[in-house]
């Protein structure tokens, strides 16, 4: 199952490479939203190993046990990359309320040729 997520996260990063390598602004935000995902699946899969297991409880029995620690850090890093995305969207909708623009070579004054 692991190296199905792993393929799983070269995927989302090749398509978030192509978009943000993009002109157009909108798919710069997107390619950047995609690219943090690939990230959360790179760091659950690397950091707990979608191993099966039951809670950090100590109990009397032994078994095994699910790291926490991954699950917590990916929780973090998608509040602060949803914050991000949004902060992104809004200056991208300011700039194209105020230019009319929403292409990276129109804002660089590049004419087509």
């Amino acid at each position: 199952m692991e190296t199905l997520i792993t393929i799983l996260t070269g995927v989302l990063v090749t398509v978030a490479t192509y978009f943000i390598l993009s002109s157009n602004v909108q798919k710069v935000i997107l390619g950047s939203a995609i690219l943090s995902h690939a990230a959360h699946l790179l760091i659950m899969t690397m950091g707990s190993g979608l191993k099966n297991g039951r809670i950090p409880v100590l109990t009397d029995e032994t078994g095994s046990f699910v790291d926490a620690l991954p699950q917590a850090l990916i929780l973090t890093s998608i509040v602060i990359s949803f914050a991000v995305t949004a902060i992104l969207l809004v200056v991208a909708y300011r700039t194209y309320r105020a230019t009319g623009l929403d292409n990276f070579y129109d804002w660089r004054g590049y004419k087509d040729e």
